[in-house]
């Protein structure tokens, strides 16, 4: 039987994800310190690296204390046309957009922990949401391509890609094209993995986190699909009301 090439690339990213494991597990901790705190770890992609982060929470699984920062003008939902992708390739690339304009209405505390999630690492998106996060006083963390983040070129004014500015870098594994499937005949790759990278080391950081908070004492409450065997019919009604509670809170201190 001949293998499903791109499968074979997912167990080499599975391999390769394990020498992050001191990065992600550095990140769990640094996130289950800010969760039991009381603050928030804070969430960033755009384009297709927003995935991860819509992924993160709410969905089963997750819990309080991740927040993502979601704007739909870098978030495609067409493929050409008002909110298409050819827009937001374009959107995420301008400078000031985030900065001067978005990031207006959105708060965050320095006790509060970043993670910006990009693969190139370049686009003016997630740099400036980096900076600002950086400016504010915040942990920043950033999953980004190791060979992206070494060697392709600056494009944002401030001479930084997000690797420059975090605290902490995770290395997602994946070759700086993205796409890691040849075919014959064909220009350029099939097959983008980043995205599914990017996905495994968030809830590999959600998971360590709960396990973390767990030996704190703490113990999360995760979204949870009402078909398995007891959970109550107001489980996740609590994990809103938790959610919201801590957002009140953390808006008045």
């Amino acid at each position: 039987m001949s293998e499903v090439k791109f499968l074979v690339e997912v167990e080499r990213l599975a391999g390769a994800l394990q020498q992050s494991s001191r990065s992600i597990m550095e990140a769990a901790k640094k996130a289950a310190e800010t969760i039991q705190r009381g603050n928030w770890v804070q969430m960033f992609g755009s384009g297709h690296s927003v995935l991860p982060i819509m992924d993160c929470f709410p969905r089963y699984g997750g819990f309080v204390g991740f927040y993502p920062i979601m704007d739909p003008r870098v978030m495609w939902t067409t493929v050409s046309g008002p909110g298409g992708a050819e827009e937001v390739l374009w959107l995420e690339r301008q400078e000031g957009y985030m900065r001067d304009v978005f990031l207006k209405h959105h708060q965050w505390k320095k006790d509060d922990i970043l993670i910006v999630i990009s693969h190139g690492g370049q686009n003016a998106a997630p740099v400036e949401v980096a900076l600002a996060a950086k400016e504010a006083g915040l942990y920043v963390i950033a999953i980004t391509s190791e060979e992206n983040h070494l060697y392709k070129p600056v494009t944002h004014s401030s001479g930084k890609k997000i690797g420059d500015i975090a605290d902490l870098i995770i290395f997602n594994g994946v070759s700086p094209e993205d796409a890691v499937v040849d075919v014959p005949g064909v220009a350029g790759k099939v097959g983008g993995l980043s995205t599914l990278s990017a996905i495994a080391i968030i809830q590999s950081i959600v998971s360590e986190t709960a396990l973390e908070l767990s030996r704190l004492g703490y113990k999360v409450k995760p979204f949870a699909s009402p078909n398995v065997e007891g959970i109550s019919k107001t489980h996740n009604d609590e994990v809103y009301d938790e959610f919201r509670t801590r957002l009140k809170e953390t808006v008045k201190s």
